[in-house]
């Protein structure tokens, strides 16, 4: 059976459509947490001309890459102070693995910092997460901020402590007026409610002509739900799995990104979670873009592999639970800031996405 006539032997339906303008909060029945989860500490928010720490528990940065995250911290108004030991470089790595959570450690205990924003992702925080302190970090609760391989770090740090984390912009991100508006909204404002509403970006030729989705929000699922959100990055999030630091996925909306993976891959990844009933314990599944993850022509498996959008369909189309992709957060230059832990809503036919409950105090 080829890959045409195996799809359309599943049992699925999906629509793509414009973004709504709906912007009233919709009202759903409270859900009684059945897991033994820490309390959730929701950090002070953010003021403007306040003092925040750069750290690097991930890949290395440079001294030109810190002038960069400077510019970006001074545009909403606040000041970057780099940790001791910032620009270490151990291989791939942005100093030893000791002194990475040495810096960690430096601002949270640091009272004349307010918030901490990892410079970059790269690879690097699994290797650290059996050396933090979290008891330091339960005491002196701060935002910290960061995306990609920072999944590992923001995932540990609430599942151990309870501290809200923020998935959002690294130091080096593109700091674009989407962007800055929900960070400001819900790191500084601490806004009861925030309707988290996508704007598509613009493709380039070589992306047009192989992508399979383009710049669309596909319904892979319709359906409402509304629950604590957790998530980030796919790949990290599987690497955790089984780990003591594995997130609870009972009433939570789970979100996902990831970047540079083939579709193989992608259903490899998505059948892991899908086998470790991590997906089939949540109440919805919220997936932002998944950049450069289609098989590149030139690649002599272009003509048998499943796109990234058959995957997608296929693998998630059977969960009885509401399922999106194409939401304004990942490897992409409009970037929401979502809070690991705080209440949030998804309605997929009116492609409704919003935080419920402020994220900071």
């Amino acid at each position: 059976m080829n890959r045409r006539k195996f799809l359309a032997a599943s049992a699925f339906t999906f629509f793509a459509s414009g973004l709504s303008s709906y912007t009233q909060p919709f009202l759903f029945s409270q859900s009684k947490l059945k897991s033994k989860e820490k309390r959730s500490i929701k950090p002070k928010r953010l003021k403007e001309g306040e003092r925040v720490g750069i750290i690097a528990p991930a890949s290395f940065i440079t001294e030109e890459d810190f002038e960069k995250i400077k510019v970006n911290l001074e545009n909403i108004g606040l000041i970057a102070v780099p940790s001791k030991n910032l620009f270490k470089k151990t291989g791939y790595l942005a100093g030893a693995d000791q002194e990475r959570v040495e810096d960690l450690h430096e601002m949270f205990a640091r009272k004349d910092i307010a918030g901490i924003f990892c410079a970059r992702g790269g690879y690097g925080t699994p290797r650290i997460l059996h050396l933090i302190n979290y008891d330091l970090i339960r005491k002196n609760p701060k935002v910290i901020i960061g995306y990609s391989d920072i999944t590992a770090l923001l995932i540990a740090i609430y599942v151990k402590t309870g501290l809200i984390t923020f998935h959002g912009p690294v130091g080096i991100s593109t700091f674009n007026d989407f962007t800055k508006n929900y960070m400001k909204q819900i790191l500084f404002e601490a806004s009861d409610y925030v309707d988290l509403i996508s704007e598509p970006e613009t493709l380039d030729e070589n992306e047009k002509q192989i992508s399979s989705i383009g710049n669309e929000i596909i319904k892979i699922s319709s359906g409402k739900a509304e629950g604590n959100l957790v998530g980030g990055n796919l790949s990290l999030l599987i690497s955790l799995l089984g780990t003591e630091f594995d997130f609870n996925p009972e009433n939570k909306i789970i979100f996902i990104e990831e970047v540079g993976e083939e579709p193989y891959r992608i259903d490899r990844m998505l059948t892991h979670l899908i086998n470790s009933k991590k997906i089939g314990k949540c109440k919805a599944v919220v997936m932002g873009v998944f950049s450069n993850c289609e098989v590149k022509k030139e690649n002599p498996s272009f003509r048998d592999s499943f796109t990234l959008r058959e995957v997608l369909v296929d693998r998630l189309s059977f969960l009885r639970i509401p399922v999106i992709y194409g939401l304004s957060f990942g490897h992409i230059k409009n970037k929401f800031t979502l809070p690991i832990g705080v209440r949030a809503m998804i309605d997929v036919e009116k492609e409704k996405f919003a935080l419920l409950e402020p994220a900071v105090r």
